[in-house]
């Protein structure tokens, strides 16, 4: 059964092709044109930062098949802006559209200077750092947050001499906390890494990094780590409502009619959380998806998870699930000096986020306790030995 509607969606990454996805599986049987700035096909991120950097073999395609679901995929080709009338305008061309997704995602920051920094987002970054990793390279790491510690993990392993540099007091400052990164700043150490907190870059110099305040680090490679903004400056103009990403509602509109937007580039109203949030999650780009399609389609469905998030560094798997920015409180459940632990992050007695350590099952059951919004005992959350789910205060 055919269908006139267009649906056009800008950003061939996870959330993208699934967007495309999700639309036959719900039956819509119109003309897709998927649209991709980079030129390969798309492909899944997180190994970016991981096996990819170890595992020559290892292939993060998604391997989409384009035939299969007769979708128009159109790759090397950038957003550029949206017509007055219906339209996605690109560096190629016009696409008329009924429905549009966005899709776009983020793209690193860069550090001031002449000298030559490399970033670690894609597909192609991550092989040309996979080429460059060997033994004794001098590598500097800007950023001790996720992607920053992941590279280290890989680099150390090459039997590189491993500088990492942060501005914030302690690894994760900005992502769980003072308290909680420092507990990692240790693993740097065993690793063999030389850990700089508390130190500003001032640029990125021919042979090294110009710290803020003097001081210089001579090194054979500079790797930016300090995080990513909303691919959304095409938008200006647009009518699209703009709020740390694209502003969308609960079922993932925007303030244009017939505008959606999905992934990293999506600040989406959290009703469990009670405000706008956007994350850089594969989880997010894997699920948003499933709304924004029932929705394109008609239906009234709301995008509110609990969210997810794992890294794996220096040999240990960290996973962190729900929000703590609103938390009033945050307990340790085991001690975090040893192998395996958790924090705990606590707002009106209730559980609210749980990162973990090595403990894969409280996270598992930290995640339905967050879920169902149970008032939780603080004493038994801390204590290792009960389980996650018997930390319900059951007076």
């Amino acid at each position: 059964m055919s269908d006139s509607r267009r649906v056009v969606i800008a950003g061939a990454g996870l959330a993208g092709w699934r967007t495309a996805e999700e639309l036959r599986e719900r039956g819509f049987a119109g003309p897709i044109t998927l649209i991709g700035a980079e030129s390969r096909p798309p492909y899944d991120r997180p190994p970016l930062s991981k096996k990819v950097l170890t595992e020559p073999g290892l292939d993060p395609s998604l391997k989409a098949d384009f035939a299969a679901l007769d979708v128009d995929f159109r790759p090397d080709e950038a957003a550029e802006a949206l017509g007055e009338a219906q339209e996605l305008v690109t560096d190629r061309g016009c696409y008329p559209f009924d429905h549009l997704v966005l899709a776009t995602g983020a793209l690193p920051v860069a550090l001031p200077g002449e000298g030559r920094q490399r970033f670690l987002r894609t597909y192609d970054d991550a092989l040309a750092l996979r080429d460059l990793l060997r033994p004794r390279l001098r590598l500097c790491i800007v950023g001790a947050g996720w992607i920053g510690a992941e590279l280290a993990t890989a680099a150390v392993a090459y039997g590189c001499q491993v500088t990492v540099v942060e501005a914030g007091p302690t690894p994760l400052a900005a992502a769980v906390g003072t308290p909680v990164g420092a507990q990692t700043a240790r693993w740097y150490a065993a690793a063999g890494v030389d850990l700089r907190v508390a130190t500003a870059v001032e640029a990125v110099r021919p042979g090294g990094l110009a710290l803020a305040g003097g001081g210089q680090i001579a090194t054979d490679e500079v790797v930016t780590a300090v995080g990513v903004r909303p691919a959304t400056g095409w938008l200006a103009g647009s009518g699209v409502r703009l709020e740390n990403g694209v502003a969308v509602d609960a079922g993932l509109r925007t303030s244009r009619p017939g505008v959606w937007a999905v992934g990293d580039c999506a600040a989406f109203e959290s009703r469990r959380f009670g405000r706008r949030l956007r994350f850089e999650h594969w989880d997010v780009a894997l699920h948003q998806p499933e709304v924004a399609a029932a929705n394109v389609l008609g239906g009234d469905e709301a995008y509110d998870p609990v969210p997810y998030f794992w890294s794996e560094q220096f040999g240990r798997m960290l996973q962190y699930v729900g929000y703590h920015g609103d938390a009033e409180s945050m307990l340790w459940r085991g001690d975090p000096a040893g192998p395996a632990w958790a924090a705990c992050w606590l707002a009106g007695g209730r559980l609210v986020a749980i990162l973990t350590v090595d403990r894969p099952r409280d996270m598992l059951q930290g995640r339905r306790l967050i879920a169902a919004g149970d008032p939780v005992d603080a004493a038994r959350l801390a204590d290792p030995s009960v389980p996650v789910k018997n930390a319900i205060d059951s007076r």
